[in-house]
């Protein structure tokens, strides 16, 4: 099949080129390789891609309806993974009008794409984040996610409510994955486990917002590709799965962690919390383990070591 990823040159994006790759599809992948953090570091993320003949690398932006004519054109696409987006809580809040335009504008660009060639097969990158500071725990699918706390986490929502008028409409098949903070290898580096382990292990200040006792469900990248490729293989009308570990491990815990990995000490300093942070992350994972088929195996311990190896590894590069 032919494939369209967006963002693939990104943390999640390009482990999915690859996945895709090695299972025989054409990828094309669409990224604007934008500044949000080094450009260098996604590049090197498509470097095994770029390698392979079945892959297509289009540097463009979703908001340019040229380009996504021209790919749509070009390529008979089977399905479209859309994981681009202006990412991250706090940066949503000091620049909420460029995240409302490439997270909201631009779906709804992709969507019109599929529609005008004939694309019912959709994927869309959702996030955590659209829950909020919800009471229950663990959080479900069908619990209401009307509150969010940040322009990010809106658009999230606002992108899995445009998929949906946009099944109803045209009978698109899509699947919005409400991803739980994934790490691993490549992670984007502001993230709280590349960023933890680069600071202990260079010896400089780590920022910890609140007082330490906000909990997260953390998802190996792996884990979270099982869960995109489950998604990927099937037709769901319109459904939202959570794609977590279904654990939760606390801020305090997880630099503690960290620490002993690196083999040295974190010099610390509280700050309050940041506005937009929720209190914690817990993933109900049952609906997407029914239907998906979905399995994480990589608990916590497991993937902070195999991310600071990682880590350690390109360091000495």
């Amino acid at each position: 099949m032919n494939i369209l990823v967006t963002g693939g040159a990104g943390f999640i994006g390009s482990h999915l080129v690859e996945r895709l790759l090695v299972e025989g599809h054409r990828v094309i992948c669409l990224d604007n390789f934008d500044d949000f953090y080094d450009p260098a570091l996604k590049r090197r993320n498509l470097t095994r891609a770029l390698q392979d003949p079945k892959f297509r690398l289009v540097e463009g932006d979703l908001r340019d309806e040229g380009i996504l004519n021209k790919i749509f054109g070009e390529e008979k696409l089977a399905i479209v993974a859309h994981l681009a987006a202006r990412a991250g809580v706090r940066p949503s809040i000091q620049n909420p009008l460029l995240y409302a335009d490439v997270n909201i504008r631009g779906t709804l660009n992709l969507l019109e794409a599929c529609k005008k060639h004939g694309v019912s097969r959709f994927i869309f990158a959702s996030s955590s984040s659209v829950y909020g500071n919800n009471p229950k725990v663990p959080f479900a699918e069908d619990d209401p996610v009307d509150n969010p706390i940040s322009p990010y986490a809106a658009t999230k929502k606002a992108g899995e409510l445009i998929c949906h008028t946009y099944h109803h409409l045209y009978g698109f098949h899509i699947a919005c994955l409400r991803y739980f903070t994934v790490y691993g290898p490549r992670q984007r580096p502001e993230m709280a486990i590349h960023q933890f382990t680069r600071l202990i292990h260079q010896g400089k200040k780590v920022s910890l917002f609140g007082d330490g006792s906000s909990r997260r469900d953390y998802t190996y990248i792996d884990d979270a590709i099982e869960g995109t490729m489950g998604a990927l293989t099937r037709e769901h009308g319109y459904e939202i799965y959570n794609i977590g570990e279904s654990q939760t491990i606390s801020l305090t815990e997880l630099h503690r962690a960290i620490e002993e990995r690196v083999g040295e000490k974190a010099l610390l300093e509280y700050l309050p919390a940041q506005p937009g942070d929720v209190e914690r992350t817990y993933a109900d994972i049952r609906k997407a383990g029914d239907r998906l088929g979905y399995r994480p195996k990589i608990k916590i311990p497991e993937g902070l070591d195999r991310f600071v190896r990682w880590y350690l590894d390109e360091r000495n590069k």
